[in-house]
């Protein structure tokens, strides 16, 4: 179960998953639409995500080739838990800031604290 749930909760992962959920993507598309995402790091995604059986690779024929990207049909089973936990992050975010807030406040009170003694 652990190596299942090391790739559907790699947050990269989740974020592929859910821009997919409208239909195919080029890389290109998939890259500009994740904020911090390294080249590398989307192709090594992908290539997981590929494995595991969740998202298709398709091969366009043009000139040059281009590829696309798209859920399977058990990738589409990953929507419903992936949508709601972010709608849970979306409703909760402000209050994890305050709280992310107020600790590395108490924090650098401590910190002060130990160099001060």
């Amino acid at each position: 179960m652990r190596d299942v749930l090391e790739r559907i909760g790699d947050k990269w992962s989740v974020l592929v998953v859910a821009l997919l959920r409208d239909g195919p993507l080029r890389f290109s598309a998939l890259r500009r639409s994740i904020e911090g995402i390294s080249q590398r790091m989307l192709a090594a995604t992908l290539r997981g995500l590929e494995r595991d059986g969740i998202v298709k690779r398709t091969v366009l024929p043009t000139a040059p080739p281009r590829v696309q990207y798209a859920l399977t049909p058990l990738g589409r089973t990953l929507l419903e838990p992936i949508m709601g936990l972010a709608a849970w992050a979306e409703r909760y975010r402000p209050a994890i800031q305050r709280a992310r807030a107020c600790y590395d406040r108490r924090t650098r009170v401590r910190l002060r604290r130990t160099r001060s003694s």
